[in-house]
């Protein structure tokens, strides 16, 4: 045995293996820790969702888009609440708009339908019926616009001088009307349209 030992060959062979089996043991303490080392490809690990899309990888690049996506979906929700929130307040801008236009054309009716005109053509006549009731004393004037349309009255009593108006509206203060009251409160109606009357042309 020890002559087998002794033969060239045979320790050739013996060192062979031996270097062979010092190799193996190095290879495998410096690559055991790398075989244990988690994959690199599970750090982000593919969600059913993305399986469901056809997704069986996952890298940076699409981690990265990913979140690129997700922000500018957050974006764009911001961006159509505003759109929202802009909508709702011309809306409201516009329901008081037109509440305020209909306001302003019920004014216009109602000044409209106060207001009395004098033609050109029919001041010359209530002139001269207006300097025919001034020399009246206050009493009987007042008698006559009890019977006269509030609109004919006012035209009159606009031509009349201010202190011969003023002492039959004192007048009608003290007069009784149809229903007992005194005639104050059309003295009043009567001066808010002389107030709102319009002339047409320049009375000569």
């Amino acid at each position: 045995m020890m002559q087998k030992f002794k033969s060239p060959a045979v320790a050739a062979a013996v060192g062979i293996l031996l270097s062979v089996a010092v190799g193996v043991a190095m290879a495998v303490r410096l690559l055991g820790p790398m075989m244990n080392r988690p994959d690199a490809s599970q750090k982000n690990p593919v969600t059913p969702e993305l399986k469901e899309r056809g997704w069986d990888f996952w890298t940076i690049e699409i981690d990265n888009l990913s979140n690129e996506l997700k922000e500018e979906r957050g974006r764009l929700r911001k961006q159509a609440d505003l759109l929202e929130q802009r909508a709702a307040r011309l809306a409201a801008d516009e329901k008081e708009l037109n509440k305020v236009r209909t306001e302003v054309d019920a004014l216009r009716k109602e000044i409209g339908g106060k207001l009395i005109e004098i033609s050109a053509d029919e001041a010359k006549n209530l002139k001269t019926l207006a300097n025919t009731y001034t020399p009246l004393t206050p009493r009987a004037s007042v008698a006559i616009i009890r019977e006269l349309e509030d609109g004919f009255a006012v035209k009159i009593l606009s031509l009349m001088k201010t202190e011969v108006v003023s002492a039959i509206f004192e007048e009608m203060s003290k007069t009784a009307g149809p229903d007992g009251a005194s005639l104050a409160k059309r003295a009043a109606l009567l001066s808010e349209k002389i107030r709102l009357l319009k002339v047409t042309k320049p009375l000569p």
